[in-house]
C-alpha cells in the first residue's frame, strides 16, 4: 500500500505498484482523486447552478482488492483520521437483504456505492482503502471514496460504463447513506477530471466543458486550515432551505433563474438572512460565468479578484467562513504574485485554495506560515486524471 506523499511533491501516480496480489490473478488497484479550484460549491439547492471549473487533485485515494467466493464483503480502510472499527465485513446485499447506514461513518460511503450500484449480482471481495485526501479539509475526500469504490466494482461487475450515471449512483450514496444532500460537482469532477484540464459544470444540464490549465507561470496552492469540518447534520441542509425558501418566495424554481433586481424587490418578504443568502447565491452565479470566462482567456488578475470577491460574500453573506480560513485568505493575499485566495468545500474548516505565479510559491508558503495562528499544511497541486485502474 502506498506511503502518504509529502505536502507539495509533484507526484502522486505510483501508489499502487507494490501492492499484495493476495493470490487472486484480478487484484488491482482503484484510484479516485479530490478535487479544488471549485466555485460555486454552496450553491442553490443543490444542483441548480452552474460552477466554475474544479481540477482533479493529485491527492487520491486507492483502492486494492480482489473478488473472493464467500458472498462476504471484508474492508479495511488506512486513512488518517477515520473512525473506528477501520475494518467492516458484512454480506453482500441482496434484494431482500439491502445494506443500510451504520457505524463506523466512513464505511457509509463505501455501503452507499455498493447499495446502488447499477450492475450485479457482485461476488463478495476483500478491499484495502488508503486515502491522502485530507479529511473534512473541503477537498472531496466522500466524493473520492465513493469513485474509487465504484470503479472497482466496475472491475468485479462491469456496468455500462456511462460516466454521467456513475457520477450520480456515487452522489446518491452520499445522499441516502451519509445523510448529506451534497450537489454532483465533487463526483463529476472525480469522475470525468483530465489531466491539464479544468472541469465546467452545469449541474442543471449536467453538461460539461474541459478548460485547458497547462499555463506553467501558474500555480494553484492549497492550504489546509488543519480545521475540521463535519457538514451532515450541520449547516449544508439549513443553507439549502432558505436558498429554497428565497426561490420560492420569488417565484422562482431556483435562485439560477432569479436576477439581482427580483431579489431586490422582493426583499421585504424575506428575511434579512434569507435576503443574505440569496445575494450570495445570485452574485456567485455571475461571478462562476465570468471567472470561466476570465479563466479560458488567461486573465488571472480578473479570476483572482473574482475569487477574492466570492471569498467575502461567502463569509457575510452566506456566513460559511471561519476565523481560521479568513486568516488563511488574508495572509495569502499580503503576498506578491498572488493573484486570489479564497475557502473551497463546505467552510468551517478545511482549506483554502490560492492562485499564484509558479516563482511566489514558496515565497507564500512560508509567509502564511508565519502568519497563520495554527498549523497550516500546503499541497502545490495540478490538474490530474479523475478515476483510473491501475492493474498490479
Amino acid at each position: 500500500l502506498p506511503s502518504r506523499e509529502a505536502p507539495g511533491a509533484a507526484n502522486a501516480n505510483t501508489e499502487s505498484r507494490r501492492a499484495p496480489r493476495d493470490h487472486h490473478p484480478h487484484s488491482a488497484a482503484w484510484r479516485s482523486v479530490g478535487n479544488t479550484l471549485s466555485w460555486g460549491n454552496w450553491e442553490v439547492g443543490a444542483d441548480a447552478c452552474p460552477r466554475l471549473p474544479p481540477q482533479a487533485l493529485q491527492l487520491g485515494t486507492v483502492l486494492v482488492g480482489s473478488p473472493t467466493q464467500d458472498g462476504v464483503i471484508s474492508i479495511l480502510t488506512t486513512a488518517e483520521g477515520a473512525d473506528e472499527p477501520r475494518m467492516v465485513r458484512f454480506p453482500v446485499p441482496s434484494r431482500g437483504s439491502p445494506l443500510s447506514p451504520g457505524q463506523p461513518r466512513w464505511a457509509n460511503y463505501v455501503k452507499g456505492v455498493i447499495q446502488h450500484y447499477r450492475a450485479g449480482p457482485l461476488p463478495g471481495f476483500n478491499a484495502v482503502i488508503a486515502s491522502d485526501v485530507p479529511l473534512g479539509g473541503g477537498l472531496s475526500s466522500s466524493a473520492s471514496l465513493e469513485v474509487a469504490t465504484y470503479t472497482f466494482l466496475q472491475q468485479l461487475c462491469p456496468d455500462d460504463g456511462n460516466l454521467e450515471a456513475k457520477a450520480l449512483a456515487c452522489q446518491k450514496a452520499e445522499h441516502t447513506f451519509a445523510g448529506m444532500p451534497c450537489g454532483i460537482m465533487d463526483q463529476f469532477i472525480s469522475v470525468m477530471g483530465k489531466e491539464g484540464h479544468a472541469l465546467l459544470i452545469d449541474c442543471r444540464s449536467l453538461e460539461t466543458v474541459l478548460v485547458p490549465l497547462t499555463d506553467a507561470s501558474l500555480a494553484v496552492l492549497v492550504t489546509n486550515s488543519n480545521v475540521r469540518h463535519a457538514l451532515t447534520g450541520s449547516e449544508y441542509p439549513s443553507r439549502r432551505r432558505q436558498c429554497e425558501e428565497a426561490a420560492a418566495a420569488l417565484g422562482k424554481a431556483s435562485l439560477r433563474d432569479a436576477t439581482v433586481a427580483e431579489l431586490e424587490a422582493a426583499r421585504e418578504r424575506l428575511s434579512e438572512e434569507v435576503y443574505r443568502r440569496a445575494r450570495h447565491v445570485i452574485g456567485e452565479i455571475e461571478r462562476t460565468a465570468q471567472a470561466a470566462h476570465a479563466l479560458q482567456a488567461r486573465d488571472y488578475r480578473t479570476f483572482g479578484r473574482l475569487m477574492v470577491e466570492s471569498h467575502n460574500s461567502l463569509r457575510d453573506d452566506y456566513e460559511v467562513s471561519c476565523p481560521e480560513l479568513d486568516e488563511l485568505v488574508a495572509a495569502a493575499l499580503e503576498v506578491d504574485g498572488v493573484y486570489g485566495s479564497r475557502m473551497t468545500g463546505g467552510g468551517f474548516g478545511g482549506c483554502t485554495v490560492t492562485l499564484l505565479e509558479a516563482g511566489a510559491a514558496e515565497r507564500a508558503q512560508q509567509h502564511i506560515k508565519g502568519k497563520y495562528s495554527g498549523t497550516a499544511t500546503f499541497y502545490l497541486t495540478k490538474p490530474s486524471d479523475g478515476a483510473k485502474v491501475q492493474p498490479l
